[in-house]
C-alpha cells in the first residue's frame, strides 16, 4: 500500500491515497449513508449557538462522551461495517481506537472550519485516522505559528489520512467550503478516548 509522508514540520502526517479500492469504497460508502444515525448538531462560536455545516454521529466501544464547541456527544455502539473499518485502520495505524466521529458534507457548502483535534479527552500527543468515502476534497493545514506555512491536500475516495506525534500541538485543519458542484463525502475519524 502507496504511503506518502507529507514531511511537514513540527508534524506526523501520513497518507494512504488507496486503502480502499474504489469499489469497496463505493460499497462501504453506500452502507454508511444508510447505516450511520446521522444527526444535526448545534456548536457554540464566539458565544453564539450555530448549526453546524454537515451532519454528525459518534460511535464508540466504550461510554465516553467526546465534547468540543460546547457540544458533548454520547455514543452509539459500533456496528459491523463501522468495526471492520475500524479494524482495517487499526492495522494501519498500529493503535487501538476507542471512537469515531463521523461526518457526513452534503454539499459544496457543508464544511469544517480551522481546528486542531486538541480536546483533553484525546490525550497528549493524540493519533486521529481519517478515513475519506465519496466526493474528492481538500483539506487545508496551517501553522499554528506561522501562518505562511499551509499545506493543501486532495483527500480522495477510499483513502486514509493519518494525524500523531505532535501535530495537533503545532498545526490547525480544515474542510473549506466549494462553489464546485460536489457530491456527498462521508469522514470517519478514529480516536482514543
Amino acid at each position: 500500500m502507496k504511503e506518502i509522508d507529507l514531511n511537514l514540520p513540527d508534524s506526523t502526517l501520513l497518507y494512504y491515497p488507496n486503502f480502499y479500492s474504489a469499489e469497496k469504497a463505493d460499497e462501504l460508502f453506500n452502507e454508511l449513508l444508510d447505516g450511520i444515525n446521522w444527526k444535526e448538531e448545534q456548536i457554540k462560536v464566539f458565544g453564539k449557538l450555530h448549526w453546524q455545516p454537515r451532519l454528525t454521529a459518534f460511535y464508540a466501544n466504550n461510554t465516553n462522551t467526546y465534547s468540543y464547541s460546547s457540544l458533548k456527544m454520547k455514543p452509539n455502539p459500533f456496528f459491523s461495517t463501522l468495526k471492520k473499518i475500524k479494524e482495517d485502520v487499526e492495522k494501519i495505524a498500529d493503535a487501538n481506537f476507542t471512537s469515531c466521529l463521523a461526518n457526513l458534507y452534503r454539499y459544496g457548502k457543508d464544511s469544517n472550519g480551522w481546528h486542531a483535534d486538541d480536546e483533553k479527552e484525546l490525550g497528549k500527543n493524540p493519533i486521529i485516522a481519517s478515513v475519506s468515502l465519496g466526493a474528492n476534497r481538500f483539506f487545508k493545514f496551517r501553522h499554528k505559528k506561522d501562518a505562511q506555512l499551509q499545506h493543501k491536500l486532495l483527500l480522495e475516495h477510499g483513502s486514509l489520512l493519518i494525524m500523531k506525534d505532535e501535530t495537533q500541538h503545532f498545526w490547525k485543519h480544515q474542510l473549506p467550503k466549494t462553489q464546485k458542484q460536489v457530491e456527498k463525502r462521508i469522514n470517519l475519524t478514529f480516536r482514543i478516548i
